[in-house]
């Protein structure tokens, strides 16, 4: 699905006739929400799905995190992010923003055998 945003009144370029119209794709939210969590510390993968209706966005999220992360404030500074960047890089409202977590990842730590 897709959603057509109109320019607000003012905003049009000099000498055009009318405002100028930007469609934005689900899939398109989508990636942008992706790159805008892989932002906050201890993501360390994410899937994000987008569905656009008029000028209004809803997010479903899936991240991999860092352990020993803290899942719940970590979901929710995700969630403050996708808010704000999504808004910020598209123009579109963010109403909804489910996270889930898939995996909690520890980082590899080379053991060292004795011999």
């Amino acid at each position: 699905m897709t959603t057509t945003l109109t320019a607000q009144p003012g905003t049009a370029q000099p000498g055009s006739a009318q405002p100028g119209l930007t469609t934005v794709a689900d899939r398109a939210v989508g990636r942008i929400a992706g790159r805008a969590a892989l932002e906050v510390p201890d993501v360390l993968d994410c899937a994000v799905t987008a569905r656009v209706t008029g000028g209004v966005a809803t997010l479903d999220t899936r991240l991999d995190l860092r352990y020993p992360a803290p899942v719940a404030s970590t979901a929710a500074r995700v969630r403050a992010h996708l808010v704000e960047r999504v808004a910020a890089l598209t123009g579109l409202r963010v109403s909804v923003v489910d996270v889930s977590v898939g995996v909690l990842r520890a980082e590899a730590v080379p053991v060292r055998r004795v011999r």
